[in-house]
Formats: structure tokens, sequence, C-alpha cells
């Protein structure tokens, strides 16, 4: 399922930095699994490191997640470790130690259980701590939500308001407005994490509730099984008996037709017993290919809301705060400099800041813009080797099959005016360029020509599959 390092891709460790050693794996495996994963298993979890690198010990809250974290991520945790020492270390999972004994208070005069009823009272509640806090983890691996990704760690900004108020609305008034919830955007912009938020916070209000984050294709694999196996009422019963039914990418459901009438049925019995439903995708309802039209009126019946690329000052919020997070304070200047050249989404910012991280642990040196460039080096020089205004202008032309010197000639024919109106857009969303010196590259263009640009691609590319499916394509080709 893994890969081991390439050649010379392995960070390399500080000899003397055992404390080194397991921030280089978290950084590693980070990369590999998939966020929900990382923060609900890995990211909680204490070690301790032999000076001598021989053994490296996992401390986990519980019985329950010492017995899944063995099962399922031990094994690769401890291949990282070897690729990473160059050395086999022993890798042993423990309890972690409370701060009051779990078990009864010894009475030392007859060695038995004191009867004293303060003792009893410490053990029976440090039992019980003990206890919730077990079942408490089997919740999430239920309802599998990722406690980690509330309302409280989303940075809010112009690029999601609307979204993240229809979204906290729901979490409070839950089967009222806003019925199915429909979020859609590009990758990375924040979708997933609006929906464990929505299911966190109604928990917070109705520990009871029925709630399930899933992703479509899970829901496709569900249904196949159940063909299969012949398991319809169990199926039914999960999907039907919901309080909250959160759905990540419903895009999947494409071409799957059985899937789709499963779908449709657990959605009109969901809407009638007044259960909630929110679901996300990569594009507006009346966009998806290949999905039944009495399921898109559906996903169209409740509210609609898009999120957009963050804009700068939400993407500096946003690596300041996921920063602390990771324990690390990230000067403002900083993340300016990160945030002005990676632009596209929260995701990507993520992997810049775990670069950043990763390379300021290893080095041993406090971050500043000189250690991001370093760190972000191959990134950066991609971009100054490739992204310049003039070369979206040429890309552009040979797409759309026009010369260059249309790109800043007079010409107004919508077959020039469109790729023209596409090449603006894209030096904005590509380039540092401010609108004025953008215009200035298309023919001493007003800026606000540029802006009217922007707006103009910008809207329609949430609406309209083939321009979005374009400027993939194009920005794909930008990058290499």
């Amino acid at each position: 399922m893994y890969e081991p390092f390439a050649a010379g891709a392995a960070p390399e460790l500080p000899p003397d930095a055992a404390s080194a050693l397991w921030p280089a794996c978290l950084d590693v495996l980070a990369q590999e699994l998939p966020e929900q994963q990382f923060n609900t298993w890995i990211k909680p979890l204490a070690v301790q490191v032999e000076p001598d690198f021989s053994r490296l010990t996992i401390f986990v809250a519980n019985r329950f997640k010492l017995d899944w974290i063995r099962a399922q991520y031990a094994g690769r945790i401890a291949t990282l470790l070897e690729q990473l020492h160059g050395q086999p270390i022993q890798v042993e999972l423990a309890l972690a130690q409370r701060a009051q004994p779990v078990k009864p208070a010894i009475d030392r005069a007859t060695e038995r259980p004191s009867s004293h009823p303060a003792a009893l009272s410490e053990a029976q509640s440090a039992a019980q701590l003990a206890a919730a806090e077990q079942e408490a983890a089997r919740g999430n691996a239920r309802n599998r939500l990722n406690s980690a990704l509330t309302f409280d760690t989303l940075v809010e900004g112009s690029a999601n308001r609307m979204a993240r108020a229809a979204a906290l609305h729901v979490s409070g008034s839950p089967g009222r407005l806003y019925n199915p919830l429909f979020i859609y955007g590009g990758v990375g912009l924040g979708k997933t994490h609006l929906m464990h938020a929505v299911g966190n916070k109604l928990l917070e209000g109705q520990p009871d509730a029925k709630v399930l984050y899933i992703h479509a294709e899970q829901f496709v694999s569900d249904v196949v099984k159940s063909y299969q196996r012949k398991t319809f009422d169990e199926f039914k019963e999960r999907y039907h008996s919901l309080d909250l039914l959160l759905i990540d990418d419903v895009q999947f459901f494409a071409n799957k037709d059985r899937t789709q009438e499963e779908f449709f049925n657990a959605f009109e019995a969901l809407l009638a017993k007044k259960s909630h439903i929110v679901m996300t995708s990569d594009t507006y309802p009346k966009g998806l290919a290949d999905i039944h039209e009495r399921l898109v009126s559906r996903f169209d019946s409740g509210l609609t809301v898009a999120l957009e690329p963050p804009e700068l000052e939400m993407r500096v919020a946003i690596l300041i705060n996921k920063a602390v997070a990771e324990g690390t304070e990230m000067p403002e200047e900083v993340a300016f400099f990160v945030a002005k050249n990676v632009r596209s989404n929260v995701r990507e910012l993520e992997g810049a800041l775990r670069k950043i991280l990763a390379y300021s642990r290893f080095n041993q040196k406090e971050i500043s813009i000189q250690l991001a460039r370093e760190a972000l080096r191959d990134l950066l020089s991609i971009q100054n080797r490739q992204i310049s205004v003039e070369n979206i202008q040429k890309t552009v032309a040979d797409y759309y099959k026009i010369k260059v010197a249309d790109m800043y000639s007079k010409k107004r024919p919508a077959s020039i005016a469109r790729p023209r109106q596409i090449a603006m857009y894209l030096a904005k969303e590509l380039t540092q360029k401010s609108l004025p010196e953008i215009g200035e590259l298309f023919g001493g263009r007003d800026h606000t020509t540029v802006l009217h640009a922007v707006r103009k691609i910008g809207g329609e590319r949430q609406q309209l599959t083939e321009l979005n499916q374009q400027l993939h394509v194009l920005e794909q080709t930008l990058k290499g």
C-alpha cells in the first residue's frame, strides 16, 4: 500500500535529536493518510523515544484506541521509523498513566478495597472517566466524525461566510430550514471540515442523536454489499434511522443507477422523519453529470451554497491558526509571504506549512521568511519559472486557437474577448500582479476591465461544468 522513500527523500535527522524522530514520522504520515484519519488517531498520540533510538513507546488513552492503533497503524509506523533512522526501532504501545488510579483504593490495614466513601467515590469517578472516554472513542468510530474539525477551528472569511452561517444554523435547528444543505466548491476549500463541524455541534446539544459522516464511495460500497449479502433490512436500518446524514462528494454517484435509487429512497425516508441531510460536491446540483434528474431536483430543493478559494487575509489567518495548533508560532510576515505564494486552497497551505515546520525542526532554525524560501524553494522556482502573465497569455491563446497579439489588441468579437477574459482571470489567480499591472499587460486596459473579467469568469466557473474543466486543464498546464 505504501512505498518506501525515494532515494534522498527521507528527511535527515540531527544525530543526537531523538525528539525530532517522531515529528518527522508525523510529517510523513500526514502526507499519506486522509486528514480525518490522521487527526483522529495519529495526531493525539504521545510518545517517548529512548536516547539511543532503541525503542519508541506510544502512549494511548484507552484500550480501545490501543487495539485500533496496533491493528491499523503500528506496522507502518515501525517501517517509517526505520526508514527515518536507518536502523530498526522497537515500537511498543502502552496505556497512558492517569493522574488518579482507576482501581479502587486499598485499605493498608486489611489489604482489601477500602469502604471509605471518599475513596470509593474517587475510584468510581476515575473508572467512569475511563469508560466515558472509551465510549466516546467508539462513538467517533461509529459516526466517523473527527472531533478536531469544529466551527471553532474553521477560519471564517468572505470565501466561506455564507456556507458557515448556513451550516451553523443546521447544527442548531436540524430538520427545519436549509434541508438539504448542499455545499459545493473545489478541492481543499473546507467542505469536509464544515460537515464535521455540523455533526460535532449537533452532538454537543443532542448527545443521543444518530449522526453519520460518510464519503459517497463508502455509500456505494455499502449498497453493493447489501445486494451481495441480501442484507437490505440492515442497510435501511442504518441509513433510514439517522437524525443527520453528512455525505461527501456526491458526484461519485454518477452512472451508478442502483446506488442512486437507494440514496433517493434514503433521502425521502430521512426528509419524511424530519432528519437533516448535508451534502458536498465539486459542482452545483444542476452541474452534476450522469445523476438522475429526480435526485438532482432533491439536491437543489433546499439551500445550495458555494465555497470560494480563500482570500489573502483568510489564508494568512489559516496559516497562523494551524501553526498554533501544531504548537508553533508563525510570524505574521512569514504567513503573508506563504499566503501570497500559495493561493489555490487550504490543503496546499497546510502542505506548505508542514514543509516549513519540518525544515525548521530538522535544521534547528527559527521560522523566518528566508527559511520559508528555502523550505518552499521547489514550489517557488516552479512559479517563478512558469507562471507569468506572458506565459498565461500564450497558453490560453494556444488553447483557444487565437493569436497571442489578440490578448492585448482592441478586437472584441466573442471568439477573442472570451479567451482574453479567461487569461485575465488566470493572471489574477496565478500571479501576484495587481489589477492595474494586469490591465497594462493586456494592452493598457483599465483595472476595472480586469476586475469585471475576474468576477465574470470566477462566477461562471461555479456554474458551468465545461468552463470549470477548461480552467482546470489550463491551470495544470501552467503549473507543470
